[in-house]
């Protein structure tokens, strides 16, 4: 079986679920070449309107795979007959993470259709990271959460202190970086990191009945949205508002802009 699997639904809602259950869903070579293939395709296709993220099994994600660092195979498990010589230096660590890992964060950042986590157990170290890359997290109530680095003397190599504290504050990213802190479902709620919590049995029907509602609205301005919304983080009001402004117009020279005005009028 592959280490990931990847669908598209007539909605147009993509599904990527991590598979290696008996790993807790830790990352291996082959899921983190078929995870970036996929985002590669959500990103480009104009099929597709919403992508989920979750993990078969009992977990979402381990992260990195613990045993196959020990072994010195280096961040990803590797089969044998792909192994590589990663550890022989501080450069060959480095540029391993860059090569595969860090090229989710930087394609999550450039796709501009809704993204959903579904956090179906635990979600750690880098695997905590994956979910904060999405722009909604819906997790199961029985759920726990933890950036765990710091318990193997490490630091977040894929994102997670560029994206834990504009979620949850400097503050409390840095005590949970700092300390390893495992969060309940409930705890990670309040801290501002998950958006909705469900039933165990109910997280992905919740998840895909939201899906589906956003792929049905029109997708040039929910991606015309989304991008106004990140952007504007790092950009003044003027320059905000002209993007705005640019948006609207080009919004309202599309058919779906029409339909529903028309049919919004029929209800005054």
């Amino acid at each position: 079986m592959s280490d990931l699997n990847f669908q598209v639904n007539e909605e147009g809602i993509a599904t990527i679920k991590l598979n290696r259950p008996e790993r807790l869903n830790a990352f291996s070579l082959e899921m983190i070449k078929d995870w970036i293939k996929a985002l590669e395709e959500v990103r480009d296709s104009e099929n597709i309107r919403v992508l989920v993220l979750t993990g078969e099994g009992r977990a979402f994600c381990a992260g990195g795979d613990i045993k196959s660092m020990l072994k010195g195979d280096g961040f990803l498990y590797q089969k044998e007959e792909e192994k590589e010589d990663f550890m022989s230096s501080g450069i060959d660590r480095k540029n391993v993470l860059w090569k595969y890992v860090q090229r989710i964060p930087l394609l999550m950042s450039e796709i501009d259709k809704p993204t959903i986590a579904a956090i179906n157990g635990p979600a750690t170290g880098a695997g905590l990271d994956m979910a904060l890359m999405c722009d909604l997290r819906f997790a199961s109530s029985t759920s726990k959460m933890g950036e765990t680095y710091i318990n193997l003397g490490i630091v977040p190599g894929d994102g997670g202190a560029y994206f834990l504290p504009r979620i949850i504050g400097i503050d409390k990213a840095l005590e949970l970086l700092w300390t390893g802190r495992i969060l309940t479902a409930q705890e990670a709620k309040e801290c501002g990191m998950i958006t909705y919590l469900t039933e165990p049995d109910e997280l992905l029907e919740k998840v895909y009945s939201f899906a589906s509602q956003i792929a049905n609205q029109p997708p040039v301005a929910i991606q015309l949205t989304k991008r106004a919304i990140y952007q504007g983080l790092n950009s003044d009001l003027r320059t905000s508002l002209d993007m705005m402004s640019s948006a609207m117009g080009l919004v309202t020279e599309l058919p779906d802009y029409n339909e529903r005005l028309e049919a919004m009028a029929k209800k005054v």
